[in-house]
């Protein structure tokens, strides 16, 4: 990969790619023994050493040179023919020159003037420098491809009510999957027939298991439970939801974030730069000392000016902390996405589908005098059964199996009528119903930010159910570890005021973040806003929340395991439903952001210290190899520190401090859900 520390494209040319994406895929290094690089140096340094130890044992001069010239030809073979097909390639541009070009140039120089020894100690460091380097990038992205691993190697399909064995990529759409407790999904599907609890820890980050039934989706890499499923197969393996995620990293890696365009925008001008400061260093020197020692020391100025740890110290860190953020449950769309999350100091929640889960339930039943609980219950059911009103699916929850009514009709903006055992009954909102003596009631669930609905039978009315989305039990936890971390946390949301504002009370939001009462274009003004405290994360369903997503610094969407939409439109997309996965990210993030700076300060501080030094004749050729190499391998493995996640004990929900993350849910304001 001679050049690929150059700056140029921190993508390694044997990349892998993912199933279904249309190219071939090729093998990465899984050993450091794999590695081109590595083989020439295990070849190339025991001949340099050779070459030494011959020389302090008085060996004729001749086998010194020849075993020295030979480590510097089998060494120089990393490098330098893909140098020269740079610069000599069409259409290359400001691209031809590279780090392997001041390599190139340094080791010949150091041939022209004798030292055949330093120029092939050279190469041999460079070329171990080259090979860590590539080892480090496979190991990275392997982590990220490990999520194909989750798919298993077999899986059993019914046809014509035999069970079969074949292999995942065998699956076509439609086929029944036939999953038995305890192993793995091999693709995504919608369940058949079954039920049970699937393990998604390693797709999604969320350690709690999901419940699943008949027509629910499930994704590829779940465990089953102990239940036996049926699941209808709706993706192929080239297109499951951990290939598309992968996928989708793989070809938005090459967007590139601040910190890298900074080691780009430096290294690139830098090298000719670099080149011509050596020629002045050996022309001028040459004017007013020794030609022979001011062009040696042009040559090393050449060499301590390298940016190679400088150009390679952004691409290692993105990499390997995209993959860590993968396996942590959260799909980030490369480099800028990854720093610009590291930057954010505003985290602005959509309501619906965010703190909430998008799914309203009877919260409370408040029956009139004389009236029972289930009475209110039946009469509201009987006429729900018969409506496609969003709340019915909450007030059949409640009273799955109805009675019957009759002449049920819908009044628009106001609610239904029809006939229960004759007699008639309505259902609808306060002021088209009145309230009577539960005005009192309704006030305290108005209040409460519930949706009020109130049922009247035969002209008096019969009770008043509250309908209400309920948040996350997870909300409240994240929102206060995100103000524990120093994040200004506020909420948008369509829904009026007074809803919001009692949510926004139990998540533990500040009524002075709360913005009520918004359509899609108000939510992006609103980020507008928010920006003013700094950079804004937009966290929301992907779908309705399009354009704030698009307007904020970074857009984080939920679910992207089952939505293409979200994947598409934010920057960032958690796998699960689990909100905590949010913290948890925004953490790692900031964290790579800090180590992807240690690593541009130490390189540009190396070049600055090496090039007086080497001006001024302090060290020569081989001390300046040695300290840039070590350097090299010191900021790849600090950036390869990014892939490796913070250990961290995750709890379920009701088993931690109250405010933590995964701690007990929130007091619901009295209102407790019927389902």
């Amino acid at each position: 990969m001679s050049d690929a520390c150059c700056g140029d494209d921190p993508t390694p040319a044997n990349t892998p790619t993912s199933p279904g994406s249309g190219t071939t895929e090729t093998a990465e290094p899984t050993r450091l023994w794999q590695v081109g690089e590595i083989r020439y140096a295990a070849v190339a340094a025991p001949l340099l050493l050779a070459g030494y130890a011959a020389g302090w044992l008085g060996a004729p001069e001749a086998v010194v040179l020849l075993l020295k010239a030979a480590a510097l030809v089998v060494a120089a073979r990393t490098f330098v023919p893909a140098t020269l097909r740079r610069l000599f390639r069409k259409g290359a541009g400001r691209n031809r020159i590279g780090v392997g070009t001041l390599m190139t140039v340094a080791a010949a120089g150091a041939v022209a003037l004798g030292e055949v020894g330093e120029a092939a100690m050279l190469a041999v460091l460079f070329t171990i420098a080259e090979g860590l380097e590539e080892y480090a990038v496979a190991r990275t992205r392997r982590g990220l491809r490990a999520l194909l691993d989750l798919v298993p190697a077999r899986a059993t399909v019914l046809r014509d009510g035999v069970e079969q064995t074949v292999a995942p990529e065998e699956l076509r759409l439609g086929q029944t999957l036939v999953l038995r407790p305890g192993e793995r999904l091999a693709t995504d599907g919608t369940v058949a027939s079954g039920h049970t609890w699937l393990d998604t820890s390693a797709v999604t980050g969320e350690s709690v298991p999901t419940e699943v039934g008949p027509g629910d989706g499930v994704y590829a890499g779940s465990v089953n439970g102990t239940g036996p499923l049926e699941v209808t197969v709706t993706a192929g393996a080239e297109d499951n939801s951990l290939a598309r995620v992968v996928r989708i990293v793989e070809a938005e890696q090459a967007r590139k974030g601040r910190g890298q365009r900074l080691a780009d925008r430096v290294a690139r001008p830098l090298v000719p730069g670099v080149m011509v400061a050596a020629v002045l260093v050996a022309v001028l020197g040459s004017l007013f000392g020794d030609p022979l020692t001011w062009l040696e020391r042009a040559l090393v100025v050449l060499v301590a000016a390298s940016p190679c740890a400088l150009a390679i110290s952004v691409p290692v860190t993105v990499v390997a902390a995209i993959g860590s953020a993968s396996r942590q449950g959260a799909l980030v769309k490369g480099g800028a996405a990854l720093e610009a999350m590291g930057r954010v100091g505003v985290v602005a929640l959509d309501k619906t589908g965010t703190l909430t889960r998008n799914d309203p339930a009877v919260v409370e039943v408040v029956p009139a005098p004389g009236r029972t609980r289930e009475q209110v219950l039946e009469l509201a059911a009987a006429l729900e059964a018969r409506s496609e009103h969003p709340l019915a699916r909450a007030v059949l929850a409640a009273h799955p199996s109805p009675g019957p009514a009759e002449d049920v009709r819908a009044v628009p903006g106001s609610g239904l009528t029809g006939r229960v055992d004759g007699a008639p009954v309505r259902l609808g909102r306060p002021g088209w119903v009145d309230p009577g003596p539960l005005g009192a009631q309704v006030e305290r669930l108005l209040g409460a930010g519930a949706t009020v609905v109130l049922v009247e039978e035969g002209g008096s009315v019969a009770g008043a159910l509250a309908v209400r989305d309920e948040l996350r039990p997870e909300a409240a936890g994240v929102v206060a570890e995100l103000r524990r971390s120093g994040y200004r946390v506020a909420m948008l949301t369509g829904d009026h005021r007074a809803t919001a504002d009692a949510l926004a009370a139990e998540a533990g939001i500040d009524p002075g973040q709360v913005h009520a009462g918004l359509l899609p274009e108000d939510k992006a003004r609103v980020i507008g806003e928010l920006r003013a405290d700094g950079p804004v994360v937009m966290v929301g369903d992907g779908v309705n929340d399009a354009p704030a997503l698009a307007g904020a610094d970074l857009g984080v969407a939920m679910g992207a395991m089952g939505t293409d939409v979200a994947v598409e439109t934010a920057d960032v997309a958690l796998m699960g439903e689990d909100l905590r996965n949010l913290p948890r990210v925004l953490a790692h993030a900031r964290r790579t952001r800090v180590i992807m700076w240690q690593s541009l300060g130490l390189s540009l501080a190396i070049i600055g210290v090496l090039m007086p030094l080497a001006l001024f004749g302090v060290l020569g050729l081989a001390a300046v190899v040695l300290v840039h190499e070590v350097a090299e391998v010191v900021v790849i493995a600090n950036g390869m520190r990014a892939g490796r996640a913070r250990p961290e004990r995750t709890r379920a929900v009701g088993d931690g401090p109250e405010g933590a993350v995964g701690g007990p849910a929130p007091a619901q304001s009295g209102l407790r859900a019927h389902r």
